[in-house]
C-alpha cells in the first residue's frame, strides 16, 4: 500500500495518508517564511507506526524545502535526529549567523 505525503498550507502542515484511506497516518507542522521553513512538531498515529510514516514526512518536506531554497531549522526532534543521520540533508540546515552574546 503506497504512502502519500502532501502538502496542507492552509493548515501548515504536510499529512501522510496510505493510498485508499482516509485516515491521517501522521502529520509534520510547520512555520514558513520567506527564507526558512521551522519543523516544530512531527506525530505518527499509534496504529501506524514503525511504516515509515515519520520518515516520509521527513523526506517530504526537506525536499520542498529544497526545492524551494528554503533553509530549515528542525527545532522538532524527530526532524532533526533525522536530519543527524542523513548527511545528505545538512545542507538545509539553517545556522544562526548572529554575533550576539549573553
Amino acid at each position: 500500500m503506497a504512502l502519500n505525503v502532501k502538502d496542507v498550507p492552509e493548515t501548515s502542515r504536510y499529512e501522510a495518508r496510505f493510498e485508499g484511506e482516509s485516515t491521517v497516518a501522521g502529520i509534520a507542522q510547520y512555520i514558513r517564511t520567506k527564507e526558512l521553513i521551522a519543523f516544530v512538531h512531527t506525530e505518527v498515529s499509534p496504529e501506524y507506526e514503525g511504516r515509515g510514516v515519520g520518515a516520509a514526512l521527513v523526506r517530504a518536506g526537506l525536499d520542498d524545502a529544497r526545492a524551494a531554497r528554503l533553509l530549515v531549522l528542525p527545532t522538532c526532534p524527530f526532524f532533526a535526529g533525522w536530519i543527524a543521520r542523513h548527511p545528505e540533508y545538512q545542507d538545509l540546515v539553517y545556522q544562526s549567523r548572529s554575533r550576539v552574546s549573553d
